[in-house]
Formats: C-alpha cells, sequence, structure tokens
C-alpha cells in the first residue's frame, strides 16, 4: 500500500491510483466539461458563460469556477475598473483536459436524439421500475 495510517504517500512511493477518482468527480460532472468546452475558444467573463451553459445556476456556475480555478484548470483574471471585469480563462493543464474530454462532449453530441428515444422506449415499458 503506498500511503501511510495518516492517508498520505510516502515519499518515493507513487501516488495512490484510487486518488484519481477525487479529480474525476471535479471534472467528471456536467458543469464543469460544459465550462471547459466554452473556455476552449478563449477567455469569457461570468455572464458570458452563465447564457452559453444552458440550465446552470448562479450559484452553481461560481461554486463550479472555484473549483475548476482551485484545481488549475482556469485561471480568474479581476481587472480594476467600474464594473470590475472578471474573466475566466483555460490554464494549460486546462487545455489538455478539454483535448481529452472532446470526444466525450462530440459523443454525447451525436448521441442526444438516440438516448432520448431509448429514455422515451423504456419509460413506455409497463415492467420499467419506479425510481
Amino acid at each position: 500500500m503506498s500511503s501511510t495510517a495518516g492517508g498520505d504517500a510516502r515519499p518515493g512511493q507513487p501516488e495512490d491510483p484510487c486518488k484519481a477518482r477525487e479529480v474525476l468527480g471535479i471534472v467528471g460532472d456536467k458543469w464543469s466539461l460544459l465550462i471547459v468546452r466554452n473556455l476552449s475558444q478563449g477567455p469569457r467573463r461570468f455572464t458570458e458563460l452563465k447564457r452559453a451553459v444552458d440550465g446552470i445556476s448562479q450559484r452553481m456556475l461560481t461554486v463550479t469556477l472555484r473549483g475548476l480555478e482551485r484545481d488549475g484548470i482556469l485561471t480568474r483574471t479581476v481587472r480594476n475598473v467600474m464594473p470590475p471585469h472578471v474573466s475566466y480563462e483555460l490554464t494549460p493543464m486546462g487545455m489538455t483536459l478539454r483535448e481529452a474530454a472532446a470526444p466525450l462532449l462530440e459523443w454525447s453530441i451525436a448521441h442526444l436524439t438516440h438516448i432520448d428515444t431509448a429514455r422515451a422506449v423504456y419509460d413506455a415499458r409497463p415492467d420499467t421500475p419506479s425510481t
């Protein structure tokens, strides 16, 4: 095992691969990937992201942006003008996330109609279990 009783990695030991679930939990949610996708074209202001990411609340956008900034996926820049101008931009690591996530995002867009159809068929079955 590569961690001590306290959970810290031992010096010289490889990081626990199970810790990847922490990163996947942050970058693998729908809001993070949609934000990363929108930032791939360059810096965006909060209001631009809010308009571009359909269905996201102001609070969830704020929480997601903070998490992505904390993890080094994006940077937040504040310009001291009136009113203050805050923009968000992908870091080099964030760009690699965008490259890695692009096929998944493209797959989801390409299969939206098929998924909607499959859900409708499933939901119409008389034996569909309730959740």
